[in-house]
């Protein structure tokens, strides 16, 4: 099984918000969700825990793209833009350092115009375990 599919396949709670992985490279990796009206707040804009679940999904498939198992320890997002209903998010995560113990990462939230609406910092942990797979994508 590839990364990208058993991450949107056993990533229960981003495919559960209908978040999806589209690309993985390493050191890189896209995720793409649609705003719909469940992910709205009750200032009927896009919920933060969405822009943050779907620059997470793009984090961990990043963090992960090594062959072991990381998790994030430590991770900072700055909302700049809401979303709206309809806006086609996506979460772009580059590898800034790719430390054998503490990898970290910076995730751009976009919108379909390209207008940059959220930044995410990410620091993970690399565990001592294997975490296999066929290919990236």
């Amino acid at each position: 099984m590839t990364l990208l599919d058993y991450l949107n396949k056993n990533d229960r709670f981003a495919a559960s918000i209908g978040a999806q992985l589209t690309t993985i490279r390493e050191g890189y990796a896209k995720a793409e969700l649609t705003v719909e009206e469940r992910h709205l707040n009750g200032a009927d804009v896009c919920q933060g825990g969405v822009m943050y679940t779907l620059a997470d999904l793009a984090f961990a498939a990043v963090t992960n793209c090594h062959g072991t198992l990381t998790l994030g320890i430590n991770n900072t997002i700055t909302f700049l833009k809401s979303a709206k209903l309809g806006d086609r998010l996506t979460a772009e995560c580059t590898e800034m350092l790719d430390h054998k113990k503490l990898p970290y990462c910076d995730i751009k939230v976009t919108n379909q115009n390209g207008e940059l609406l959220a930044i995410v910092t990410g620091l993970a942990y690399r565990m001592k375990k294997d975490f296999p797979f066929d290919s990236l994508m």
